[in-house]
């Protein structure tokens, strides 16, 4: 499956999400809040831009597996 420019940016944004995430859970630091200051303008558009990002990467994913038709196939199954 070959991925465009959108896909690189969805897949960018949700690695960047997901290190902020484990950033919090594992040491109770926001990254993105360290950064940009704590709920500042700053910080709600890159926290809105990553969740952007994962809402494509999600659509994505299912549409080209065809689970959005019904036409999803259990290969090697």
């Amino acid at each position: 499956m070959k991925m465009n420019s959108w896909d690189w940016l969805a897949m960018i944004l949700v690695v960047i999400g997901g290190l902020n995430w484990g950033l919090i859970g594992l040491f109770d630091f926001d990254l993105v809040a360290a950064l940009f200051g704590f709920m500042s303008v700053a910080s709600r558009i890159i926290y809105t831009i990553v969740g952007l990002g994962a809402v494509y990467a999600i659509t994505s994913a299912f549409a080209k597996t065809g689970a959005f038709r019904g036409t999803a196939s259990l290969k090697g199954a």
